[in-house]
């Protein structure tokens, strides 16, 4: 099968290179050459500058690593073509374009997967087993964490210049770190109601949002809070689940769950092997393969993708209005 990965960024590069490693060979480049990347690895695949160009290489699958405002640009024409799409998060900085890409989606056989890589993780899979065998009893709340200082990501570059900090690429901390938001939503559905604050707080240079600090109820009765921010040091991320039985704890930065009983006890749960954070993206990509020859269908999907960025959309509104959001208002 051949593959074009539109984008030669951090994500690009990694794709890129786990695509090699799962013996994806045929490989074409679409890049606008603004990436600060060093390019001897990539100095005999193709790469091609338009759209146009890079797909009349006719690949079965597209990956987009492309800044968020890009995105479509990308996805809608590899769609209608019919090749296979898999997109990083999130879809867009805005709505316009999804309903082109839903109508070019019709094209491909449904063939896209969203890149949420968190739903591969070993720790949060081990926290949903868990959870469904009953360990904690019912669950009744939860706090997920993701803080991680913004210029410490790329250290070769500026990061006031990366998409992450920049408007008119799409970034922002709500967008650039939603994966709790889609991890939350995997392990306990839809929010019912969301209330947030959403700005700028610290003294990094940015024109986007570094902070997001999110409460919402589930259906049920469950609760739970969502702290997003681009200026942690040490960075922190995780998950602690709070039931009526016990508490779970899954450190996402090593893959560790922790089990803590009502009676005081406690278990650890390490994976194996050791937590790599690029066996996420490995697997992650290995599924979107088997999505491109037609052996499995996408597990995080276009509609999973509207979600997450609908969520954003209320959560912006919420502080923007001073007031809880109903999920279900129009």
């Amino acid at each position: 099968m051949k593959f074009l990965i539109a984008g030669f960024g951090s994500i690009g590069r990694r794709h890129l290179r786990n695509l090699l490693e799962l013996g994806q060979n045929d490989i074409v480049l679409l890049r606008s050459h603004r990436s600060t990347l060093p390019e001897d690895e990539i100095k005999d695949i193709p790469v091609e500058e338009t759209i146009e160009a890079a797909l009349s290489h006719h690949p079965d699958g597209v990956v987009i690593a492309n800044p968020t405002a890009l995105h479509l640009d990308a996805a809608i024409p590899a769609a209608r073509m019919g090749c296979a799409v898999f997109m990083e998060k999130p879809i867009s900085g805005t709505p316009e374009g999804l309903p082109e890409l839903r109508e070019a989606l019709a094209h491909n056989g449904g063939r896209f997967q969203m890149g949420f890589q968190f739903r591969y993780h070993p720790g949060l899979n081990r926290l949903k087993a868990l959870l469904e065998a009953g360990t904690i009893g019912r669950p009744l709340s939860f706090r997920a964490e993701w803080g991680e200082y913004l210029p410490g990501w790329h250290p070769w570059e500026d990061y006031r210049k990366s998409y992450s900090a920049r408007k008119d690429l799409g970034g922002g901390v709500l967008l650039t770190l939603s994966h709790p938001l889609d991890y939350i939503r995997w392990l306990f559905g839809d929010p019912q109601w969301i209330w947030a604050m959403n700005g700028k707080i610290s003294d990094l240079e940015l024109d986007v949002d570094d902070i997001a600090e999110i409460g919402m109820t589930m259906a049920g009765g469950m609760t739970g809070s969502v702290h997003l921010d681009y200026y942690s040091q040490p960075a922190r991320n995780g998950l602690e689940v709070v039931g009526s039985e016990g508490r779970l704890h899954c450190n996402n930065l090593d893959g560790i769950v922790t089990l803590f009983r009502a009676d005081g006890t406690q278990q650890q749960y390490a994976p194996e092997p050791a937590y790599d954070r690029n066996n996420m993206f490995l697997d992650e990509m290995q599924h979107f393969i088997r999505v491109t020859e037609g052996s499995a269908a996408p597990s995080c999907t276009l509609e999973d993708g509207i979600a997450v960025q609908e969520m954003a959309a209320r959560i912006r509104r919420s502080w923007d209005e001073k007031r809880m959001i109903d999920c279900g208002e129009n």
